[in-house]
């Protein structure tokens, strides 16, 4: 049996990648699976292991990075880790079924490196800055300061998109996600990006 194909979504934060990511695999016919990340955050009510996340401690999680069973991993703020485990790739590829990552930038362009042709990186940008903090501000969630904070990150992020595989402008959901979903069922079924 061959092993799946490993998409690696990333974007700024309010571009919509979740909202895409669900849209892509609500449409079921892409045999894709969703990685199950490790974090050493405490389970929310409701929250199972190995369902929503792989709850790990501190000390097992610097194990894992020591050991290097992580395709990439991200220490949030001091001692709150998340990462993708190798081993969760390979048992869903392993399967035969392609999977599905939801990454920051740096974690994405890492896993390509690692996995080369396996992989194929998507990077959804919004079309525009300015569109970009109107969503933000527009979700009412967040002070001005951490929008500002956002956008400074997402400045950042969008200098990386060349760097990807594929990009696609968020300007309207329905078409961004048709636009995923093609893109990937390019690349599960042809498997080669020209």
């Amino acid at each position: 049996m061959d092993k799946g194909k490993i998409i690696v979504l990333a974007a700024p934060s309010g571009c919509g990648k979740s909202t895409i990511i669900n849209g892509v695999m609500q449409q079921g016919d892409l045999n894709l699976g969703f990685a199950v990340s490790a974090t050493t955050r405490a389970p929310r009510p409701g929250e199972k292991d190995g369902v929503n996340y792989y709850f790990m401690t501190e000390e097992a999680f610097r194990d894992a990075i020591a050991e290097d069973r992580f395709v990439e991993y991200e220490e949030v703020y001091p001692g709150r880790f998340y990462g993708t485990l190798r081993s969760e790739i390979e048992r869903i590829t392993s399967a035969g079924h392609n999977i599905i990552l939801d990454l920051d930038v740096n974690g994405a362009l890492g896993v390509k490196q690692l996995y080369g042709d396996r992989a194929m990186t998507v990077f959804i940008e919004p079309p525009s800055l300015e569109v970009l903090r109107n969503r933000l501000e527009s979700r009412g969630t967040e002070t001005p300061e951490v929008i500002d904070v956002r956008i400074d990150r997402a400045a950042y992020e969008l200098s990386r998109a060349p760097e990807f595989d594929r990009r696609i402008v968020n300007d309207d959901l329905d078409t961004a996600v048709r636009q995923a979903y093609n893109l990937i069922g390019a690349f599960v079924e042809g498997g080669k990006l020209n």
